[in-house]
């Protein structure tokens, strides 16, 4: 199964990127994602089920302790089937 997540790190800070959001660009690229796009805004990344939940358990633990206070996300199915 091929999942896309999508996230944001809170709070924001428009002059410059906190640690937490530093935090979670690190861990999406360095996971063996495609697809992955990360802008200030809101981040993507497309990969197989355990590549991709594996990134998001990551993303939160890191993510948290580096200061974030809140992550928001979705995940959703992109092959077009759930098994």
């Amino acid at each position: 199964m091929r999942l896309r997540v999508e996230f944001t790190t809170e709070p924001f800070d428009l002059d410059e990127a906190p640690a937490h959001a530093v935090v979670a660009r690190e861990v999406i690229e360095g996971a063996g994602l495609d697809a992955v796009d990360v802008g200030p805004f809101g981040n993507t990344a497309e990969g197989g089920a355990d590549a991709v939940i594996a990134a998001v358990g990551a993303l939160l633990r890191r993510g948290l302790e580096a200061g974030a206070t809140r992550v928001s996300l979705q995940v959703n199915v992109v092959d077009g089937e759930a098994r």
